[in-house]
């Protein structure tokens, strides 16, 4: 199994690349959905986030009210940690078992793991490759106002809260420019599946 740690900043076109990767073959494992799966109703860490925060980060039906939750713990450190203490380690469970899965199913499986958060998470899976989108931040605000429908005052804020991408592209052992146009990032994600096949070959 080749395991690829897919990183990078909101609007950063990192799905793109995920979304070329998985035309090429790739198992791709998305830890936002991951994220959204663990705190279903009936999960412990459900359970462990209404002992946190509260019954009232529940909608009726018993189901988690993000935005609820979500204007609990931004701005506010403490709140955020105690939340990503519960979430985190969950994540990381699951994405462990699939990525486990994907191994058993097929020793040769290309697994790109869709992190955004894979730095401030700190997610220690043995990855063999760190791929990390960088968009110029002008572009990433201006996706988030075009695609999201966001305010730009609001997408810029969304945009400044992340990690500094310079931290995130310490870790990278690839970088894919997404500020040009989409053929261009397509073209470096299909480089990048020719490295990969090629270093899987040399394996032997």
């Amino acid at each position: 199994m080749y395991l690829i740690g897919l990183t990078g900043g909101i609007a950063s076109g990192k799905s793109t690349v995920a979304r070329r990767l998985y035309e090429h073959g790739a198992v791709h494992i998305d830890a936002d959905q991951l994220a959204r799966k663990v705190v279903e109703p009936g999960t412990p860490a459900l359970a462990a986030i209404v002992e946190a925060f509260g019954p009232g980060v529940l909608h009726g039906d018993g189901s988690l009210d993000r935005a609820k939750l979500g204007g609990i713990v931004f701005g506010d450190a403490a709140a955020l940690a105690r939340l990503n203490g519960i979430v985190h380690p969950a994540v990381r469970e699951l994405s462990g078992r699939l990525i486990a899965k994907a191994e058993a199913e097929d020793p040769e499986a290309v697994v790109v793991y869709d992190v955004p958060l894979l730095v401030e998470a700190q997610v220690d899976h043995p990855f063999d490759l760190i791929v990390v989108t960088d968009a110029p931040r002008r572009a990433q605000v201006a996706r988030l106002v075009q695609e999201r429908g966001l305010e730009p005052a609001h997408a810029e804020a969304r945009v400044d809260a992340q990690v500094d991408p310079e931290t995130r592209k310490s870790i990278a052992d690839v970088v894919i420019d997404t500020g040009g146009t989409l053929a261009h990032t397509m073209s470096q994600a299909d480089a990048l599946w020719a490295r990969i096949r090629a270093e899987q070959r040399a394996r032997g």
